[in-house]
């Protein structure tokens, strides 16, 4: 199994356009093989902060997952109204 915390950080008064997006990358997160499970958080002390972690069974799920045509496209959208691109790492124990 592996773990993937993607940290953005919100430029401006763009949160309700980006949690509108979060929520349709989550959707088709959620159809994709491998995929266990994910939530999102936000900074209590910065709330243009966020921070989402997906569990997936295997890394070559999430990299097929990463390489998806739709999750570029929406990645993209999201990192149009981000301060700097959307950092990603992959974990595992």
């Amino acid at each position: 199994m592996v773990k993937v915390l993607m940290e953005r950080t919100i430029r401006g008064q763009n949160v309700g356009q980006i949690v509108r997006l979060l929520r349709q990358l989550r959707v088709l997160a959620m159809q994709q093989p491998g995929y266990i499970s994910g939530e999102t958080l936000h900074g209590v002390d910065d709330p243009n902060y966020y921070l989402v972690i997906s569990a997936w069974e295997s890394l070559g799920q999430w990299q097929d997952w990463f390489n998806n045509p739709e999750r570029r496209k929406l990645s993209a959208e999201i990192d149009s109204y981000l301060e700097a691109p959307t950092r990603t790492r992959v974990m595992t124990n």
